[in-house]
């Protein structure tokens, strides 16, 4: 049977890039066949990627940037003089560099003692009293993605949170992504005739089909659009001055200045993603509504302090 690939989403072969560029540089020049063999692409898409890679740098693009190119069959890089230079980052922009990182590190090919993993220890290191809260992928996640490069119905058995039970069907994924610590997809729902968004935790059992469908790019959901749901709950938040990137980078119902400080509403799909905002935010953070969560950051604070105490005396 050919199969037939369909184009590859933008966002997943930025990710790949990030891997394969550390490892490329290491090196120097490595062949295209063994680089496309390691990454898990075809020749032609190697190349594909490596043409648009040589095409990025900084303005104006003259001498700033990607030095990338393939000669003979071999693929060859030099440092590039924006690589040279420290980079000058905040706190949010450190932490955000690291979370994409991380997501990059799970692809194929990725070197867990590569360039990028010690570049990951030394970020993570220097963002200092910043938590990092890892975010592992459901069982699924990989097989599910690779069902979405590749354009094939997969059969799964789904629990629905509404109706509390579990279901089979035939999905055709189009899009994988990571949003507020869950990971989801965007498929072809073949038993309601729609395009329906799942979350893969939820995906209990999943089995390849083997039927390849027409190719369709899917983009993921702006975060404006994701949380206009009006079901969802809402969590009233005193934040200091120096939280601005809150309201920056997540959808905000409503937002005010409090003296020094701001007052924001933000939608809340689960207690969890906001656990791990609290912890993010530490003690300058206070939730003033609802009731029941004014506690949330204290709990998830004291829970991972246990778990550090219990890892020191396990290894003591």
């Amino acid at each position: 049977m050919n199969v037939r690939r369909g184009p590859r989403p933008t966002a997943d072969r930025l990710r790949r890039l990030l891997v394969m560029l550390p490892w490329l540089m290491e090196r120097g020049e490595v062949p295209v066949a063994e680089m496309a063999q390691r990454f898990g692409l075809t020749e032609a898409q190697l190349v594909s990627d490596i043409e648009l890679v040589s095409m990025c740098g900084l303005p104006p693009y003259l001498d700033e940037l990607i030095d990338v190119w393939i000669d003979e069959g071999v693929v060859s890089t030099g440092i590039p003089r924006v690589f040279t230079k420290p980079l000058r980052l905040t706190a949010p922009e450190g932490f955000a560099l690291l979370a994409a990182a991380r997501v990059a590190m799970q692809m194929p090919g990725a070197e867990p003692d590569g360039a990028l993993a010690r570049a990951l220890e030394k970020l993570a290191a220097a963002l200092g009293d910043v938590v990092v809260v890892d975010q592992p992928q459901p069982p699924a996640t990989a097989d599910i993605s690779a069902a979405a490069d590749r354009g094939e119905r997969v059969r799964i058995t789904y629990w629905s949170a509404t109706a509390d039970a579990a279901s089979e069907r035939d999905i055709t994924p189009r899009r994988v992504f990571l949003d507020r610590g869950r990971w989801y997809v965007i498929a072809d729902d073949h038993r309601s005739g729609e395009e329906r968004t799942f979350r893969i935790d939820r995906i209990e059992q999943w089995a390849p089909t083997g039927r390849i469908d027409e190719p369709r790019d899917v983009a993921a959901p702006a975060a404006d659009e994701w949380f206009l749901d009006d079901d969802l709950r809402t969590a009233r938040l005193a934040l200091p001055a120096t939280a601005g990137w809150v309201v920056e980078r997540y959808p905000v119902r409503a937002v005010e200045a409090d003296g020094a400080g701001l007052v924001v509403e933000l939608a809340v799909t689960d207690t969890r993603w906001l656990q791990e905002l609290l912890l993010r935010l530490g003690s300058g953070a206070t939730v003033l509504e609802p009731d029941e969560w004014r506690h949330l950051g204290r709990d998830a604070a004291a829970a991972l302090l246990a778990r550090y105490e219990g890892d020191g005396n396990a290894a003591s």
